[in-house]
């Protein structure tokens, strides 16, 4: 099909190959960039990335953890944790503790501070799921969750 330019009109998401004719390891990707984008946006108006906000809703989910527990949990590199960990230490979110037992591991939890900007952050996220679980009943929700979690859990192995 012709572009008003001359070209080839690319398919938009949900035509296609883009839409319910594609691989399934192309839509969720395509699921999952859309979503982080959308997210992303939401979270700019409070000063904070998407990557951030995985840190702070695991670390109030599993205070203590390690930046290289971090990294493993956030899916992100350990560069890149290391980097979010100085950030949101500067900014007064985060706080370390050494190990109790192994003193050079730092353990990491939320401030006062870091659990503010979390829930803000995720009155943001919040209304994303809503979107995305939108016309989709409690059932149905739970299903695509069960089928997410175990393509994961499979595809680890």
């Amino acid at each position: 099909m012709p572009s008003p330019r001359g070209g080839v009109r690319l398919p938009l998401p949900g035509e296609g190959k883009r839409g319910e004719h594609g691989y399934f390891g192309y839509l969720l990707r395509q699921a999952a960039a859309a979503s982080r984008l959308t997210l992303e946006r939401a979270l700019a108006e409070l000063g904070a990335t998407a990557p951030q906000f995985v840190v702070l809703t695991m670390l109030k989910a599993y205070p203590g953890l390690s930046g290289a527990d971090l990294a493993r949990v956030a899916l992100l590199t350990p560069q890149t944790v290391g980097v979010i960990i100085r950030n949101l230490e500067r900014d007064g979110a985060i706080r370390k503790t050494p190990h109790p037992v192994h003193g050079r591991v730092l353990q990491w939890t939320l401030t006062r501070r870091g659990l503010t900007l979390l829930e803000k952050c995720r009155k943001h996220a919040m209304a994303l799921e809503r979107r995305l679980g939108a016309g989709l009943s409690p059932q149905a929700q739970a299903t695509v969750r069960h089928w997410l979690a175990r393509i994961a859990a499979d595809l680890q192995q």
